[in-house]
């Protein structure tokens, strides 16, 4: 059986802080490396966005996504899903002068919208054609 460590909150830490320049520069690495994925993504985004049909681009484990996806995969589509950490990555896709937020369908290499334009446009019944005109549905 374990036994547990007895709390004492008098007790000082024993790890000492690091000096500000350490930080300083822990700060800038990570600064550089989030501008590098960033970039990376955005990348990744264009590419996708170029060779797939329909692409998905989310944020990691979202649900918003996963509906996206679901609504598509439920017409016949299968969507290119493209994961990404913000909305950053999106800014070499999006029109100038567009929004876009996250998760972002793109058919045709189009940026269609988000869940709500994908949503009105299905209820409108003018998703199916548009589908059928970027390749993604053969019916």
């Amino acid at each position: 059986m374990y036994q547990a460590i007895p709390y004492s909150s008098s007790r000082p830490w024993t790890t000492r802080p690091s000096p500000p320049s350490a930080m300083a520069e822990a700060a800038v690495k990570t600064e550089t490396a989030e501008a590098a994925a960033s970039r990376e993504d955005a990348a990744g985004v264009e590419r996708a966005v170029s060779e797939s049909p329909v692409v998905v681009v989310g944020r990691r484990a979202c649900c918003l996504t996963h509906v996206v996806k679901r609504l598509l995969q439920g017409l016949g589509v299968n969507p290119a899903v493209h994961e990404v950490a913000d909305e950053a990555a999106l800014a070499g896709v999006v029109p100038d002068g567009g929004e876009a937020a996250l998760p972002a369908v793109f058919v045709g290499g189009k940026l269609l919208g988000g869940l709500d334009r994908l949503m009105a446009v299905h209820i409108s019944g003018e998703l199916v054609p548009i589908l059928k005109k970027a390749g993604a549905l053969w019916l």
